[in-house]
């Protein structure tokens, strides 16, 4: 087995046990990771955009709005990130336009602090987060794994071959069929299907976490970069490996926000939601 294969089946072990050992003991483990890996994205996204030369002043007014930021989800205080965030990205797009700098400030703040806000959310502090952080994790990692798969064993059609030559279609859909059935699995794991809404929920998340990926490979081809850092052995960087999961817990979160409006304002969870349907 050669040495890069070896490294990066080791370092993925690790991670996953890492993130699933937090994702299991939630609170402050978890709080911890989300904010950990919301300073680690902006890092990754300041340093791809090369902000901390176009804008040294307004990189360091982004780094500490994702501080703050992290701080609040590491102190408990999700509740208070969102308002801070909307903050920060309104007093960077006014920077922008004063200043004439670049418009991938505003754009990193937004995307850090709200993967560690979405995750954090998530995720919560009960047995309905446990479930519903399992949920995503499993839809957005069986996407991934099985459109590579299905992808490699029937090509066809480019995806985008613009933004990522090597996706196909035949792969966007083997993955978006197999993410549904997992998260399907994972729910019936804790309740019984009663409702097709659970499906819809899955293929959602499925096609939000293929947008994240192809996202993230945008902005890496548009600034002509491989991998978004080398921060994990044989893996490229943290955004490599969360690009999907971000876009996934961010309509997560949306959901939780529409379903929040619905109710009259009672305070609820994405497991929750789940649990409800």
């Amino acid at each position: 087995m050669q040495t890069e294969l070896k490294l990066r089946i080791a370092s993925g072990v690790v991670l996953a046990a890492v993130t699933l050992a937090a994702t299991w003991f939630g609170g402050l483990a978890f709080q911890l990771l989300s904010a950990l890996i919301a300073l680690l994205v902006y890092y990754e996204w300041s340093t791809i955009t090369d902000l901390q030369e176009r804008d040294f002043q307004g990189n360091a007014v982004g780094w500490l709005g994702v501080v703050i930021i992290a701080g609040l989800i590491v102190t408990g205080y999700i509740g208070y990130s969102l308002p801070v965030l909307a903050a920060f990205v309104v007093l960077t797009v006014l920077w922008v336009f004063l200043q004439k700098t670049s418009w991938w400030l505003p754009g990193g703040i937004a995307y850090a602090g709200l993967t560690g806000i979405s995750l954090a959310a998530l995720r919560g502090a009960d047995d309905l987060g446990l479930m519903a952080t399992l949920f995503v994790f499993a839809v957005v990692w069986a996407t991934d794994i099985f459109a590579y798969f299905t992808g490699r064993a029937i090509g066809g059609p480019k995806l985008a071959p613009r933004i990522s030559p090597g996706k196909t279609w035949s792969g966007a859909i083997g993955g978006t069929i197999c993410g549904i059935v997992a998260g399907v699995a994972v729910f019936m794991a804790y309740f019984s299907l009663q409702d097709l809404r659970i499906p819809i929920i899955a293929l959602v998340l499925s096609v939000a976490s293929q947008v994240g990926d192809l996202f993230e490979s945008f902005i890496k081809r548009r600034f002509g970069v491989k991998d978004s850092s080398r921060l994990i052995p044989g893996h490229g960087g943290v955004m490599d490996r969360v690009d999907g999961l971000i876009f996934a817990c961010v309509a997560a979160l949306i959901l939780v926000m529409i379903q929040y409006f619905v109710s009259d304002g009672r305070q609820i969870a994405f497991g929750s939601v789940l649990y409800s349907l």
